[in-house]
C-alpha cells in the first residue's frame, strides 16, 4: 500500500488488488495514505486541511488518531509540506555522532569521542 502502484510487480500488484477489493476500510485507508504522500512527495501543503477534514468524515478510527496529532503541530507539519527546506544533515550528523559514542562505550572519555567525531568522516 506503502509503494505506488506502477512499481509494484505484477503478483504484489494482484494481492494489493485482492485486498483492496475484500475490505472497503483497508481501501479507504490506501486511498488517505496515498494522497498524504503525494502531499508529502509533491509539497502540497495547502491540502492538509482538506485531507484531515476528509479523514475525519469516514469511519477509520486508526487516521482519525493521526489527523489529531496533525493538528495538533498544525504550523510544523504545514511548513514541512509546504517550504523546500529540509533537516536531514542535521539529523544525519547527529546520527552519526550517536553511531561513534555508541562504538565508544565505555572505552573513553569526551575528548577522544570529539577527537574521533572531527576526524571521521
Amino acid at each position: 500500500m506503502l509503494t505506488r502502484p506502477d512499481r509494484l510487480d505484477p503478483a504484489d500488484r494482484e494481492q494489493l488488488q485482492t485486498l483492496l477489493a475484500r475490505c472497503p476500510h483497508f481501501t479507504a485507508t490506501a486511498v488517505h495514505v496515498s494522497a498524504f504522500a503525494e502531499m508529502i512527495t509533491g509539497l502540497h501543503g495547502n491540502r492538509l486541511n482538506d485531507w484531515i477534514t476528509t479523514v475525519e468524515a469516514d469511519d477509520l478510527p486508526h487516521l482519525h488518531s493521526f489527523g489529531n496529532g496533525l493538528k495538533r503541530d498544525h504550523a510544523a507539519v504545514l511548513n514541512g509540506l509546504t517550504l523546500p527546506y529540509s533537516s536531514g544533515a542535521v539529523v544525519g550528523g547527529v546520527n552519526r555522532i550517536k553511531i561513534i559514542k555508541r562504538q565508544m562505550y565505555g572505552r573513553a572519555n569526551f575528548d577522544l569521542l570529539r577527537k574521533r567525531v572531527l576526524l571521521t568522516r
